[in-house]
């Protein structure tokens, strides 16, 4: 249902009161669009708060502008992840009012026209080979109109990097922590502040990380509480995620 109809009793009433005609009722009423290859969730923003996101992984340019499509003629934010750039390349020609993100392999509405949140997410990430799920995790938030602070290259291999930004750190209400090798700056960061924290594990590491495996283990297995720990390399997860808190807080202000 369009934001006019908010509700089954509303939508009823003005069927009642002849403001909306059956035929046009039963299109309100229509929870997804049918593409054929796929149905586009029309209802996720009013059950979750955000719109339908796209994995753009697996995907052909035909169908991702065809999605696309379905979207903006209901008015919904673009955020497609996982898009190389032959497919964003594509995407971009057909909508130009697009923006792609190449370090976070992300397809979205452009951000200088979503206003952000007062409060912050604190996005940091241990070493420069971690930026994309990084980046991911950054953009994600900010489409969903988060305010983010990026804190890169602050690993544990030199913790006086993370220590030189600890107090902006701990101003934000959330933090993403994305880290690869061992996973340790996840438990320190969680150990240093008293917001929740994402940790999202990397498949960055030698041959005894196993491509991320031993990085999710470890953090699992963090000694810190308050972390609660995402799939390897989902920084999309982590971002959504993050938003969620600071939106949930900038709702529950707003009703005092």
């Amino acid at each position: 249902m369009t934001d006019k109809y908010d509700s089954i009793e509303s939508l009823l009433q003005a069927v009642k009161t002849d403001q909306l005609s059956i035929s046009e009722a039963k299109v309100e009423l229509n929870q997804y669009d049918e593409l054929g290859f796929a149905k586009i969730d029309l209802h996720r923003r009013k059950r979750q708060g955000f719109p339908e996101v796209i994995f753009g992984e697996g995907k052909t340019e035909q169908q991702l502008v065809k999605i696309i499509h379905s979207l903006i003629l209901h008015e919904e934010k673009i955020l497609i992840t996982r898009v190389n750039n032959e497919k964003a390349n594509f995407i971009c020609e057909t909508y130009p009012q697009l923006v792609y993100h190449a370090t976070a392999q992300i397809v979205c509405t452009s951000l200088e026209h979503i206003t952000k949140t007062q409060r912050q997410a604190a996005i940091i990430c241990a070493g420069t080979s971690d930026l994309p799920v990084a980046e991911e995790a950054a953009i994600t938030a900010e489409v969903m109109g988060i305010s983010v602070k990026r804190f890169y290259d602050v690993g544990v291999s030199g913790i006086h990097r993370l220590f030189a930004h600890i107090d902006d750190i701990r101003n934000c209400n959330v933090s993403v922590v994305i880290a690869g090798m061992e996973g340790a700056l996840a438990s320190v960061v969680a150990g240093l502040v008293d917001h929740p924290v994402y940790a999202v594990p990397t498949s960055i590491g030698y041959g005894a990380n196993l491509n991320g495996v031993t990085t999710l283990l470890s953090m699992i297995n963090s000694c810190a509480p308050g972390s609660s720990v995402l799939n390897i390399d989902n920084g999309f997860g982590g971002g959504y995620n993050a938003a969620m808190i600071v939106n949930m807080l900038e709702q529950h202000s707003g009703m005092e």
